[in-house]
């Protein structure tokens, strides 16, 4: 068996640490030993449904114990793994479903009505919830009551398909990104290199697991590193805080939102930090606010950048210069590549000059399920990645990122990147969640707008903004318009729907 396969390296960590605790989930931790024996017995209870190498598992639920281990339990077979949103409607699941054509679909309780009045239009031949059998859905007791014959690991190339992560769909139809047993052996090496996770670590994931910064920022390489995963339902900012200091909680992944959420939480200056080595901070830029107010209660948050389709891994800042290079992601990984091109798709070097990031290395997907004309368009024949983000390097070589390619405004012929924007507005007192976007202006080509919502009993003006932020932008990046809201509208990993916002989706005030 090839170390790199995703159920062979569990079962050799299993070998090696049967007693460690591996995984604690609702008041239940598993040892290693004790999480195989499960993976093994679903495996077992996969088979006999009838699940072969090249088949596909799809999962609906929140985060639990047993999406990990139906996860692994469908490598063990040679299968690949399908985890799907749970915040999705019918229809965007049964796009989803009927693309990766999974043969069973598990699925937790809070989730059956959103596949029950499909089933007759999917491509599944086996439906599985948890417990016992109803509803026209085998139960998973009822199943691992069964005689189910025990079934040998199968041996898997590590360039098979371990997972089909389908992408947030924040611009038209989700993708589904296939991740190889290589690409997540290399992510997790790629991550214990960058961050030291070891056998010590106490890892906390509220992240959805659906998502891969949930799954394989900081979850996956802690396992195969040997420590302990402590996992949450959801996030809850209360229970999040909680989390942290009954665990001893060492590493944490957040992204911005999670971060904002929880400094809001009444009980955030209260929390005793002190066992937290990391936070490890992704899937947007974070605002250097939240780095400086996260700084000052001892936790070092550590930038990465990366994105599905590259394993999550691709830059990552050490802990040591998170306030010296405040704001940046840091530099490329030990097993990856990170180039900037210009905009017209020719390489840059030059320091201080925004380009799109590429990527390149053993962490990066083989491509798109269904997909090979996308497929094609975003991997060249030099096996560059090209992920539609901007950045730019320092002097040191470390990496800024600026925003999304497809966010950028150009107003007066100038670039205008909102995250920079954010990261000032960020800073004023009324203001606890902000998006900047572009719309038409007559005059410049696109306007700034600030979307704003505000904390309680407070009230803010455009002009107010504008020469608060006029010390620290320049004139053509000051909003020309304010919008205020109650909310920003987030998908399900917590990024900002600027698609919404730009689109004129209401958003009540």
């Amino acid at each position: 068996m090839n170390a790199m396969g995703m159920a062979e390296w569990l079962r050799r960590r299993a070998l090696r640490d049967p007693g460690h605790p591996a995984l604690t989930f609702a008041g239940e931790t598993l040892s290693y030993a004790a999480l195989q024996k499960r993976v093994e017995e679903f495996a077992d209870l996969l088979a006999a449904q009838g699940t072969t190498q090249g088949d596909r598992v799809a999962y609906l639920g929140f985060n639990h114990s047993q999406f990990l281990i139906a996860m692994f339990a469908a490598n063990r077979l040679g299968a690949t793994f399908v985890p799907l949103n749970f915040r999705l409607t019918g229809s965007e699941l049964a796009y989803i479903v009927t693309d990766s054509a999974p043969r069973i679909l598990i699925s937790d309780d809070a989730h059956l009505e959103s596949i029950d009045d499909l089933r007759g239009s999917l491509p599944c031949e086996v439906y599985i919830r948890f417990g016992a059998d109803a509803r026209g859905w085998r139960g998973i007791d009822s199943l691992l009551a069964e005689p189910n014959p025990a079934v040998r690991e199968v041996a898997v190339d590590v360039d098979d398909p371990a997972c089909i992560l389908y992408t947030s769909g924040t611009t038209g139809r989700p993708k589904g990104a296939i991740l190889t047993h290589r690409n997540f052996w290399s992510n997790n090496v790629n991550w214990m290199l960058a961050v030291n996770y070891n056998a010590e670590d106490v890892a906390l994931t509220s992240a959805p697991l659906f998502h891969s910064g949930g799954l394989c920022v900081i979850t996956l390489p802690t396992l195969m590193a040997g420590g302990h995963v402590v996992l949450q339902e959801q996030f809850q900012p209360g229970a999040f805080l909680a989390a942290i200091e009954e665990h001893r909680i060492t590493s944490i992944f957040c992204v911005p939102a999670m971060m904002l959420f929880a400094s809001q939480h009444e009980h955030f200056a209260s929390t005793d930090f002190s066992s937290v080595r990391i936070i490890v901070a992704g899937g947007a830029p974070v605002p250097e606010p939240l780095l400086r107010l996260y700084g000052e209660h001892g936790v070092p948050v550590s930038q990465c950048w990366g994105l599905t389709e590259v394993a999550t891994g691709a830059t990552f800042l050490s802990t040591e210069l998170a306030l010296e290079k405040l704001g940046s992601c840091g530099v490329a990984g030990m097993l990856n590549e990170v180039r900037l091109i210009d905009f017209e798709g020719n390489p840059l070097a030059t320091p201080n000059v925004p380009g799109e990031l590429c990527v390149r290395g053993d962490t990066v997907s083989p491509g798109y399920w269904n997909l090979p004309e996308a497929t094609a368009e975003a991997t060249g024949a030099d096996g560059w990645f090209r992920t539609g983000d901007v950045a730019y390097q320092d002097e040191d070589g470390y990496f800024f990122i600026c925003d999304r390619l497809k966010d950028m405004i150009i107003s007066g012929g100038e670039n205008v990147y909102p995250a920079e924007v954010e990261s000032v507005l960020y800073d004023h007192v009324s203001i606890a969640e902000v998006a900047v976007i572009g719309a038409p202006d007559e005059r410049w080509g696109e306007r700034v707008v600030a979307v704003v919502a505000l904390k309680p009993n407070t009230g803010l003006e455009l002009e107010q903004l504008r020469e608060f932020a006029a010390s620290r932008l320049a004139r053509f990046k000051l909003p020309l318009e304010l919008r205020i809201v109650t909310a920003l509208p987030r998908n399900t990993t917590g990024k900002v729907l600027k698609q919404n916002l730009r689109a004129g989706v209401p958003v009540e005030a």
